[in-house]
């Protein structure tokens, strides 16, 4: 195995770029099958993440969770897993919808208290595990009382089911009412070269010493530089920055950013990444690929060093980079 730099989500400890297992279900960004499922999830821990990201509403029944599962077969001490839940509502309990920029316009949660511990045994189940080192609210339930869902997962900690509280999702104020009732460890959060942090979460985060985990750090795949459409089976056919025109304009945009890559010999993946950590030092971004050869060149721009005057050059680019297509992208 590969060890990658180590970084702190608080007082939990993790490889400096973890994976997001989301791309391993079918329906995400088009078909898999299991086995090149679990040889990329491998492939990942063998490149030295310790830090996989996953749900209970990733893939049909619970199918992203029980791959991580077994893929960490043999391999569970050296992962720290995260999982979150919310979207598989129980039958007979009622969906919550809220608004979302996604082309079919709103999405449903249930975080109502008294179902979470249920959600937490059924991902232990899928994980074929006995705790969760990480755990999250998805999103926050418009119905509920914040206060309730957080509260419901610290008695899960005080149980030992779960070693931390993460939060996905959510505002600085959310933050804030969370981190009073129990410890927040980590607040999972798009973030990347094209989807800016919200400077007040930022803001808070680094107040209440909580980590952040950034996902959709390549921007959905779009800052590979290599997505130049989307199939029809690929869950970002819903999202505005995907459609053939808005990707079309989008491409030619970055043209300055991925100059810079050539310029430094780095993949436009490797850069978007490093560019990431260098935006704080809490900050661990969970990249997600199904090819072995794409996962070690993402991981490995865990050890890239970018000089300032680079970083200044990108945000220079940056900011004549305006996106086209509203909204944020796939909450990973």
């Amino acid at each position: 195995m590969t060890t990658l730099p180590a970084r702190r989500l608080a007082n939990l400890e993790t490889s400096a770029l973890g994976f997001g297992a989301m791309v391993l279900s079918p329906g995400m960004y088009g078909e898999i099958d299991d086995r090149r499922a679990v040889d990329a999830l491998r492939a990942a821990l063998d490149e030295g993440a310790t830090l996989v990201d996953t749900a209970d509403g990733y893939g049909a029944d619970g199918h992203n969770e029980r791959i991580v599962g077994r893929a960490l077969r043999g391999r569970r001490d050296d992962v720290m897993v995260a999982t979150k839940f919310g979207f598989r509502i129980p039958d007979g309990a009622p969906a919550h919808r809220f608004p979302v920029s996604y082309s079919f316009g709103e999405l449903a949660v249930n975080a109502d208290p008294r179902y979470v511990r249920g959600y937490a045994e059924q991902s232990l189940r899928n994980l074929g595990t006995d705790v969760i080192d990480l755990y999250y609210p998805h999103f926050p339930d418009p119905q509920v009382p914040w206060e309730e869902t957080v509260g419901a997962v610290a008695e899960l900690v005080s149980d030992g089911l779960v070693r931390h509280l993460g939060l996905s999702n959510v505002s600085a104020d959310q933050l804030r009412r969370a981190h009073a009732v129990h410890p927040v460890t980590a607040v999972q959060v798009q973030w990347s070269m094209w989807q800016p942090i919200d400077a007040e979460l930022h803001a808070a985060a680094r107040e209440l010493g909580v980590g952040l985990v950034a996902w959709s750090p390549l921007g959905g795949g779009f800052l590979t530089g290599t997505v130049r459409e989307v199939a029809d089976d690929d869950f970002r056919r819903n999202l505005p920055r995907f459609q053939e025109a808005n990707l079309k304009a989008n491409h030619d945009r970055y043209a300055p950013l991925r100059g810079v890559a050539a310029d430094l010999g780095l993949t436009p993946a490797q850069l978007a990444l490093a560019w990431l950590l260098h935006q704080d030092e809490h900050v661990v971004p969970i990249p997600g690929s199904r090819t072995p050869a794409h996962i070690a060149e993402n991981l490995a721009a865990a050890r890239v060093h970018l000089h300032p005057d680079t970083l200044a050059r990108i945000d220079e680019a940056l900011s004549r980079f305006t996106p086209e297509g509203t909204g944020a992208l796939l909450g990973d």
